[in-house]
């Protein structure tokens, strides 16, 4: 299979002058970096044994580094390492070793999440490239800044951005004389939930996504419990799971936003995937590059569904459309929509008919889709295709072998659909198996010399390698045939089975002079050979003998103070039961932040007027700031911030970081505390009893507050349920907010119930229908020095947030052990109070 050449260079056109942004493509294999490189990646990213995100990926090892960094830069690929996961305590001096590895192998980047981490690898390296993880979840050009301060070369923004906003972050990091690149997901499977904030997995079955191990809680089926009712939804069941992220309609507009890398997702993919949507999306680049009309061919959408499809949509690029993101009917790959079944036969030769609505033939394999994706699905081989009549809308006569498909188990109605075609799975295959390199990238040629001198040959690659050859004889003056830029380009160009093909030649020879072509050709090959030496040597980073222990908290002294509860309300009437109780600290959290300044009112004129901090939405997107202005007009005593923006805009004011900043370690810790003025962090909720201790025993434990007793936010979302099921509308401008309406729970298939709440920003959060505690280990962090104890309530009663209120004042008097806590709530209210997430 012909692949045409990259155009890695900025091309001039009859419109102004496009540069080409960066093709990234996944590699969990060897073989998929192969498919990658072959098919046109200009990068690939993949992980090692350790700290990435897709930890049940093969991924590569330690010792495939050099091996795998000469082959990618002989081919003129780079090579991201990720390691986009948190970093505990523990692991510190273990990824210092990882990281001095990755960085004298000559890895081109490392793709980080974790803000320690990438303190520490500025601190082993002054000009190691970074960047930013879409984990770090950067929505706005504040986000962008963060990323720049913390020696980020580039930033991956979060999937949620559309190319609007991707626009209006250019222009704010521009107004703010910013540079940093931006890199974008253009393909592939969409998280619902903001990378870097999902907390389901943890959650449910104590994997974490932060930590490399997603269950994939959004791919699974839930009924919606609407005001205490089931709803019924038909077969639309699976609520969370978006359909295929699929960028290449709005390519042009991606690329003159200025993004300069655009992301296919798939490190657990096989290798055909890799091939098929690499090669897709570099041919549909190379047209935009070269002013061609970007068309998504038939033959384009047929080979990114059968690479592997829920369905293909542009996700949040082209803005928010709640009703087409997700289709709900299944969460797993389908592939080509072949048509509805109208008539079974099944007798001697099973038989169905349908008319067909793609291509169809002999060896492909189907599924039936009955409308039930959790249950055994019914699919094989097709053994023939028959069309069954002449008008342009006939019926098709598939037949299957006899021992292939049970028709029993099929009915008319049932929808089929093509999920393997043998022959493109050929095609592909081809491209990453053969010993012949199909993809070549442009050299550039100059030529130089007169009669009577050496000639002398300069190439150099788009990488900025240099190889320079002389002749070993002398130009003689050519009686016929000299050496003319066509001649030169005939035999220079003939670079056959190397890495190169030939860009451009410039031909500055004096006169008519020759040069025998054996002469030409051992030229050639010489230029080759340097070339080749020059991109396999690894790069050469600066590393330092630093280590990440420079890097850690100077003791502080720890005032004395008894221990406080902080409780967390998220409607009026539990903050009104709160002001009845003695406590000192209130966080709210409202759907409206209009209502603060009334929550502000009520608070100050209690008896005993405790302090009353807001807290803004976890997300900002570019021109949202008017929600934090109406925030931070409720003249709060302080602010729970959860987000780059809030770190500026809330700067002059009170503030406390949130768990969002997943603060999991004392480099991540100390950045914090030193760099803003932060009165207390909030410990990540991906942390263990064991990872918290280590936490604290290497911070000033005043540093921090735990939160003790919460229902865990786990999926937090752009995808508004609510406007999705709820309504017929697209987004917040025409949904009737339904939000304002309904009580909504989701009920997954254990049977558990889990809340749904919307934000200011029409941003949906699922919280655990069940809280959890830490009540039983409140001991050993109070032996640590802890002071700071928070509660968060989410749909509890006036009356069962005092009593759980009540419960852990006295644990915090020492009037009751954490067990007697646990066993009380379980059993006197029934909140199902689990020991959570903190035990391992």
């Amino acid at each position: 299979m012909s692949v045409n050449p990259t155009i890695s260079l900025e091309t001039e056109l009859t419109s102004p002058i496009i540069k080409a942004p960066e093709l990234l493509a996944p590699a969990g294999t060897w073989e998929c970096a192969k498919a990658a490189v072959e098919n046109g990646a200009d990068a690939i990213y993949f992980g090692l044994e350790k700290f990435n995100a897709r930890m049940r990926a093969h991924n590569f090892t330690e010792a495939d580094l050099p091996e795998l960094m000469a082959f990618l830069h002989r081919r003129g690929v780079k090579g991201y390492v990720t390691l986009n996961t948190l970093i505990f305590t523990s692991e510190l001096g273990s990824v210092e070793s990882y990281l001095r590895s990755i960085i004298a192998a000559g890895v081109d980047a490392a793709i980080v999440q974790d803000v320690g981490l990438c303190r520490l690898i500025r601190h082993l390296s002054p000009d190691f490239p970074i960047h930013g993880s879409t984990q770090m979840t950067v929505t706005s050009g504040a986000g962008v800044e963060f990323a720049k301060s913390l020696g980020c070369d580039l930033v991956v923004l979060a999937r949620e951005c559309s190319i609007a906003e991707i626009r209006k972050i250019q222009k704010q990091i521009g107004d703010r004389q910013i540079s940093l690149p931006l890199e974008v997901f253009v393909h592939g499977a969409l998280c619902v939930a903001y990378s870097g904030q999902c907390l389901t997995s943890e959650s449910l079955g104590g994997r974490s996504a932060n930590r490399g191990e997603c269950a994939q809680a959004c791919r699974m089926p839930y009924e919606m419990i609407v005001d205490g009712q089931p709803m019924d939804l038909g077969d639309r069941r699976y609520l969370l799971s978006p359909q295929d992220l699929a960028g290449l309609a709005v390519l042009p507009e991606l690329i003159e936003a200025g993004v300069v890398s655009l992301k296919i997702e798939g490190r657990l993919k096989h290798p055909e995937y890799v091939a098929s949507v690499t090669q897709v999306y570099r041919q549909a680049i190379d047209r935009v590059v070269q002013g061609l009309e970007n068309q998504v061919s038939a033959s384009d959408r047929y080979q990114l569904e059968m690479a592997f499809s829920r369905g293909l949509y542009t996700g949040w690029l082209d803005g928010i459309d709640n009703q087409a993101l997700v289709h709900a009917r299944f969460g797993k790959k389908r592939g080509v929509y072949l048509g509805e079944i109208t008539e079974i036969r099944d007798g001697r030769d099973k038989q169905v008919v349908l008319r067909l609505q793609s291509p169809l033939k002999a060896g492909d394999g189907v599924v039936f889709d009955a409308g039930k994706p959790a249950d055994r699905e019914e699919g094989g081989r097709v053994y023939a295709v028959e069309s069954m009549g002449k008008n342009s809308e006939k019926d098709t006569l598939v037949t299957f072998g006899r021992r292939d498909v049970d028709l029993r188990r099929v009915r008319v109605g049932n929808r089929l659909w093509k999920t393997n075609d043998p022959d493109l799975d050929k095609q592909l295959r081809q491209t990453y198996t053969s010993e012949k390199i199909l993809f070549q990238r442009p050299i550039d040629i100059e030529i130089h010399g007169e009669i009577g001198q050496a000639l002398t040959a300069i190439a150099r690659d788009a990488q900025g390698n240099i190889a320079q050859v002389d002749s070993a004889m002398l130009l003689e003056s050519a009686n016929n045939k000299p050496l003319t830029t066509e001649r030169l380009t005939e035999q220079l160009g003939r670079l056959g089975n190397t890495p190169f093909c030939l860009g451009t030649l410039h031909n500055h020879l004096q006169g008519a002079a020759m040069l025998p072509v054996s002469e030409l050709n051992r030229i050639r090959r010489e230029l080759v050979e340097k070339l080749d030496t020059l991109r396999s040597s690894p790069k050469r980073w600066q590393l330092n003998s630093h280590s990440y222990t420079d890097l850690l908290p100077k003791p502080e002294s720890s005032p004395e103070i008894s221990p406080q509860a902080i409780v967390l309300v998220r409607n009026l009437e539990q903050l009104k039961a709160v002001l009845t109780t003695d406590i000192a600290t209130i966080y709210c959290e409202f759907e409206d932040p209009t209502s603060y300044k009334s929550a502000v009112e009520i608070t100050r004129k209690a008896a005993h007027a405790p302090s009353i901090w807001v807290a803004p939405p976890r997300i900002t997107k570019p021109n949202e700031n008017y929600i934090l202005q109406q925030v931070l007009s409720s003249n709060a005593d302080g602010y729970l911030i959860r987000n780059y923006d809030h770190l500026q805009f809330f700067a002059e004011s009170r503030i406390i970081a949130d768990f969002s900043f997943n603060i999991a370690n004392p480099l991540t810790a100390n950045y914090f505390k030193q760099s803003f003025p932060l009165e207390r962090l909030t410990a990540s909720y991906d942390l263990s009893i064991h990872q918290l201790e280590s936490l604290l025993k290497k911070c000033p434990p005043q540093w921090f507050e735990i939160t003790i007793h919460q229902h865990m936010p786990m999926f937090h979302m752009e995808h508004c349920v609510f406007c999705a099921f709820l309504s017929e509308g697209t987004d917040y401008t025409n949904c009737g907010r339904p939000c304002d309406k309904h009580d909504v729970k989701l009920r997954d298939r254990t049977g558990a119930e889990h809340v749904l709440l919307a934000d200011a920003g029409c941003r949906n959060t699922v919280f655990n229908g069940t809280a959890q505690t830490g009540a039983e280990f409140v001991q050993r962090f109070l032996e640590l020095g802890v002071r700071h104890f928070r509660l968060e309530f989410v749909n509890e009663s006036p009356s069962q947030v005092l009593e759980t209120i009540n419960r852990y004042q006295q644990l915090l008097a020492g009037k009751i052990s954490g067990s007697k806590l646990w066993k009380d709530l379980k059993l006197q209210n029934q909140l199902g109070v689990t020991r959570g997430s903190l035990e391992e």
